[in-house]
């Protein structure tokens, strides 16, 4: 029993799986954030643009 806790406390591959996962998630909140961000700009941006042309 001592054996397979000492493996089990010595497997990292699961680990390495959580990290990937966690960076992941993190890019992808950053790129909604960006592209939030940038189509409240965009929206002004055609919004002025099309004020301007009435």
């Amino acid at each position: 029993m001592k054996t397979i806790f000492n493996r089990f406390v010595a497997d990292e591959s699961g680990a390495t799986a959580i990290e990937y996962g966690l960076i992941a998630a993190l890019v992808s909140v950053a790129i909604l954030g960006a592209l939030s961000t940038m189509g409240t700009k965009l929206t002004n941006t055609f919004t002025a643009v099309n004020n301007s042309l009435k």
